[in-house]
């Protein structure tokens, strides 16, 4: 039997696979996770109809963060407390903003549970594409290469082309899968860190949920988020409500703007490739430093986390960044604007909750370690400042009206250098009322 990976009536041996790992020295406790997930691959579809990354499994996989921590039942007090002040936030917005608000929710109020049920439609479509991007750069490594199988894979010292290539097509589809886990396992866990901190259900600042969910407050994060700040609980809820509803009107109105995040994913996903030499070379020197040690598989975890092994991005991935930055950075610094506009003079301690908020987006934010974790990517607090006085110098020049038309297409959102010169980057997108001298 030929280490498990020859097909036995269509199906890889995976006895004799974790058999063979055993002989070579792996701790077999090790290998109790490693079957059971090799066997749900070898049955699993691998057409291009099957998600790498499931709704199921991330459920599964937050649920436990979740439950870890508590997640507490919605009340009825807690549904009329947060309803006054989420009426509160929308009636001070109707002047200022040009979207409307939807119309109110039964529901005022959510469980953590309730927000991770209605959230993860949206994240499993928004990360799918990056799963893709990474098991498919994984896959073809294996399967593009033109070096034979070591023995410890084949179980024979002589195979022919045709089953070398087998051999690599089944490897590579058990890699592809093993990625997709992998990434559905951090996003997950993700997923449910975001679920015990966040304290709306768009306080992610990502358009996740549908465009007629309206806005929802989670009460067991509002209170602990409250917890220790010396400023009375009903501010901080009306602080919190115009966040949240800010954010659902921005979302609601603006149908775009999932799209546009998605594929600046897929774009990044798309120029993934591994580069063996690099990442070999790499490992290397992280075991001989002692980064890596190889009796410590947590070390690797560890060493994988801090993008030891993170390729070399290419310029189209790096656009796609820069614009998914930037398009963070401005839905935050809009949601900061906005709700400065109409709460500063209003709130006694306006100034310290959103002080504390943007500390606290900045220093322990789950979603920024989420996007830092799986691209690299971080939104600076700096540039979230940039972005909000971009959008305080727009209302100056178009007004209120005119600042949120910005969002009817993303040709009308900056780009990092436009920051500098809003009045050149206004001109640049608009198109004068006289034509005449375009003709």
């Amino acid at each position: 039997m030929s280490f498990g990976f020859l097909p036995n009536e269509g199906q890889p041996d995976f006895e004799a696979l974790l058999k063979q790992f055993s002989e070579m020295g792996i701790d077999p406790g090790a290998l109790a996770g490693a079957k059971s997930f090799l066997e749900s691959m070898g049955s699993a579809k691998t057409g291009s109809d099957q998600n790498l990354i499931t709704v199921a499994a991330l459920r599964d996989i937050a649920k436990e963060i979740i439950s870890a921590k508590g997640d507490l039942p919605v009340g009825t007090a807690d549904q009329d407390r947060l309803g006054q002040s989420l009426a509160i936030a929308n009636t001070w917005l109707d002047p200022e903003i040009l979207f409307p608000s939807a119309t109110a929710p039964s529901q005022s109020a959510w469980s953590k549970r309730e927000w991770l049920d209605e959230s993860l439609t949206g994240w499993q479509q928004l990360i799918e594409p990056l799963a893709v991007g990474m098991a498919d750069a994984l896959a073809n490594v294996i399967s593009s290469s033109s070096s034979s199988l070591p023995i410890e894979f084949t179980g024979e010292v002589n195979q022919s082309p045709e089953q070398q290539d087998a051999m690599k097509a089944m490897l590579a589809r058990l890699l592809r899968g093993f990625m997709g886990t992998l990434i559905a396992t951090h996003l997950g866990k993700g997923i449910g860190l975001l679920a015990n901190s966040i304290t709306g259900a768009n306080d992610v600042a990502i358009p996740l949920l549908k465009t007629d969910s309206g806005s929802h407050l989670i009460p067991q994060n509002v209170n602990e988020w409250a917890q220790g700040l010396g400023i009375d609980l009903e501010q901080v809820s009306i602080y919190l409500a115009l966040r949240e509803a800010a954010a659902a009107r921005l979302f609601a109105n603006t149908t775009w703007l999932n799209s546009y995040l998605r594929d600046a994913i897929i774009s990044y996903g798309k120029g993934i490739t591994i580069d063996v030499d690099s990442i070999t070379r790499q490992a290397e020197e992280a075991m001989s430093s002692g980064e890596i040690d190889i009796n410590n598989p947590e070390s690797l975890n560890l060493a994988l986390n801090a993008g030891l092994f993170t390729p070399q991005q290419t310029p189209a991935q790096e656009l796609a960044l820069t614009k998914l930055e930037m398009a963070l950075a401005l839905i935050e610094g809009w949601i900061d604007h906005v709700i400065s506009e109409v709460a500063s003079d209003r709130m006694p301690a306006f100034n310290a909750l959103i002080e504390n908020s943007r500390r606290r987006r900045a220093t322990n934010s789950p979603m920024q370690q989420l996007f830092a974790n799986l691209l690299g990517l971080e939104v600076s607090p700096r540039k979230m400042r940039e972005a909000s006085a971009f959008w305080g110098e727009v209302k100056k020049i178009k007004g209120a009206d005119g600042r949120d038309k910005c969002w009817e297409d993303p040709a009308f959102l900056p780009m990092p250098d436009d920051l500098a010169d809003v009045a050149a980057f206004l001109n640049s997108v608009t198109v004068p009322d006289d034509l005449s001298g375009l003709i």
